[in-house]
């Protein structure tokens, strides 16, 4: 059975949503002249600022070029749906944001995504360009404790690239925005749950099966298996499960301050977000922790995948004042 989606044809998807992005937010954002795949912000980049180029497949909205903007990113490179963008967009991205002072690349750790960045900051550096990369490796169930650097990259993306993109906007040098980037890596956390697969514009068949009345927990982004499937439980037990993970690993004292995100997948509703939120906040006050900040909604999706995931932030007076700094995108604002 296929699905149903408003969309023209699924090949042009990402081009033309694209195009709509673009015509709503013409004040934040705009395409590299001959390559619509480099967006780039348009009060972001500037001489001596290190430049913050994030990017990743398309179908995960409002990540990664949402949060192009004042104060964050200052340029995302998209590729297909759940495909790494190829090296011309990036190198693209990385030439427009350089204001002298070298660039970064940040984003989710899949082998596409590394491979296609690596090129691209192979061939810049030919050109005398300074890259530095950080890949992003929050999803507690993709990988053991102790092979952290083999985890996947997925909502805990929204705290580190905004305290990434927080650095360089303050003028921090290379080294340093590197060095926030991988601290902040390591204090995020992040594990979720699904309930229904999506679909992709060109297929508009499921992309993986789940029976009516089970969950998956830990399952990726793109519908990378989890490490367990049974009866959905009530969204206190769903919640609790995934947060014992996080806590396990985290190893938070009472007093200790943390940002938390709740992300829908997509088709999961802002009602059953804050019935986790609320479970999220009694369970962090047992323990004595400050929730410091919050977001609940769609920050990185698949496509319209039901389910949620859970984000921790486990900040210090850093990484808080980072978090803090304002920033303006086309999707996000902070202060």
């Amino acid at each position: 059975m296929k699905t149903k989606k408003l969309i023209n044809a699924g090949e042009n998807a990402v081009d033309e949503m694209l195009e709509g992005i673009l015509s709503a937010h013409p004040d934040h954002l705009y395409a590299v002249d001959g390559m619509p795949r480099a967006i780039v912000a348009r009060h972001g980049p500037r001489q001596g600022k290190v430049g913050l180029v994030i990017g990743g497949g398309s179908g995960h909205e409002p990540s990664f070029l949402g949060f192009v903007g004042k104060g964050l990113a200052d340029a995302a490179a998209v590729g297909n749906v759940f495909a790494s963008p190829p090296p011309d967009p990036i190198i693209a991205c990385a030439t427009a944001v350089n204001g002298g002072a070298g660039v970064l690349f940040l984003y989710g750790n899949y082998a596409g995504d590394v491979m296609n960045f690596d090129m691209a900051a192979e061939m810049l550096a030919m050109d005398d360009l300074e890259v530095r990369t950080v890949l992003s490796t929050d999803d507690v169930a993709s990988a053991p404790a102790d092979q952290r650097e083999k985890r996947r990259g997925v909502a805990g993306n929204v705290f580190i690239f905004k305290a990434a993109g927080a650095a360089c906007d303050l003028m921090y040098s290379l080294d340093e925005v590197e060095r926030v980037a991988r601290f902040a890596n390591e204090r995020t956390y992040t594990m979720g749950v699904a309930l229904s697969p999506c679909s992709l514009p060109q297929t508009l068949k499921p992309n993986f099966a789940i029976g009516e009345s089970e969950m998956e927990i830990g399952m990726g982004i793109h519908g990378e298996p989890g490490v367990a499937r049974g009866e959905l439980a009530p969204a206190d037990a769903v919640t609790d499960t995934l947060l014992d993970k996080i806590l396990e690993e985290m190893k938070a004292s009472a007093g200790d301050r943390v940002a938390v995100l709740i992300n829908s997948l997509g088709s999961t509703p802002l009602m059953e977000l804050y019935i986790m939120m609320r479970r999220v906040k009694q369970r962090l006050d047992q323990m004595g922790l400050v929730i410091h900040t919050s977001l609940v909604g769609n920050y990185c999706t698949s496509l319209e995948m039901a389910g949620a995931s859970i984000t921790l932030m486990h900040l210090d007076h850093e990484l808080q004042r980072l978090i803090d700094h304002p920033c303006d995108c086309a999707m996000f604002r902070v202060g």
